[in-house]
């Protein structure tokens, strides 16, 4: 009984994402404007901040790295070009992922121009914001593949994508806590993907804290499960993750949406054992 309700949940998540619009989702979330990119108290300044520190403290390296639920977007990716010879993106919707290649083929991927995204990360590395188009032409050379994933599956990618010792790193943004209806979802999904990562390789998490909902498109209500950090870090720890480390940004009040109900984000970097 309890698995069909499990299989009922997930495909009431999965019925959600039906109408989501990666144009829309795109502009609500990640214009410049909407994004606060010019103020270094924004989620995502702190976000950017984080990865950059990421992939530059040397910690985190490797051939392989795979982004889990990139969705339309291509900001996480852009520290992680530097370090990875090969950045797998990963999508569950096939109208996400022809977004990003429509980005890495002619730089149009759902109307959106992530110039201002690509200036930002250059400055935090130390240079000109002049050489974003250089840090473009990386991003596009280092991304080979862009395949489908289900989280909620036990083998969550196509058998062919990795080789069988796994990827050298992990990375996550908003993606598990949208595509769990509930916390042992969550723990199991993160299970799931934690399959794919090589023993003593990293992972890196970002999400939404106390989340309920964001909009995929107009009048497309996306449910989400609210978390805390606590429950970030022992889902770590659970699910063979040790050297944790996580931190919150709470969100100013006066950069706060109505188009979502986050309390803030978080980010946490770990190890597998």
């Amino acid at each position: 009984m309890e698995d069909k309700v499990t299989e009922s949940e997930v495909a009431f998540m999965a019925a959600c994402y039906e109408r989501f619009d990666p144009s829309a989702y795109l502009q609500y979330y990640y214009s410049p404007e909407e994004a606060h990119l010019e103020r270094e108290d924004s989620f995502m300044s702190w976000i950017l901040a984080r990865l950059h520190r990421a992939f530059s403290e040397g910690d985190v390296r490797g051939e392989v790295l795979v982004d889990i639920g990139s969705g339309p977007a291509l900001y996480q990716v852009m520290s992680a070009c530097e370090v990875f010879n090969k950045i797998i993106l990963t999508d569950f919707l096939e109208a996400n992922r022809q977004a990003v290649r429509l980005w890495l083929q002619d730089g149009e991927g759902g109307g959106m121009d992530w110039a201002p995204y690509l200036q930002k990360v250059c400055e935090l590395e130390g240079r000109r914001s002049s050489e974003w188009t250089e840090k473009a032409a990386k991003l596009r050379k280092v991304v080979t593949n862009i395949v489908t994933i289900d989280v909620n599956l036990p083998h969550p990618l196509p058998h062919d994508v990795l080789a069988p010792f796994g990827a050298d790193c992990l990375m996550s943004c908003f993606c598990l806590e949208g595509a769990s209806p509930d916390m042992a979802m969550f723990n199991r999904a993160l299970g799931n993907i934690g399959g794919l990562l090589r023993p003593g390789g990293h992972i890196l998490l970002i999400g939404a804290l106390e989340e309920t909902y964001y909009l995929g498109g107009a009048g497309v209500k996306i449910p989400v499960l609210p978390l805390n950090e606590f429950q970030v870090y022992n889902s770590l720890k659970d699910n063979g993750f040790s050297q944790i480390s996580l931190e919150v940004c709470k969100l100013p009040q006066n950069i706060k949406s109505d188009m979502e109900d986050m309390s803030g984000v978080f980010y946490a970097k770990a190890r597998k054992n």
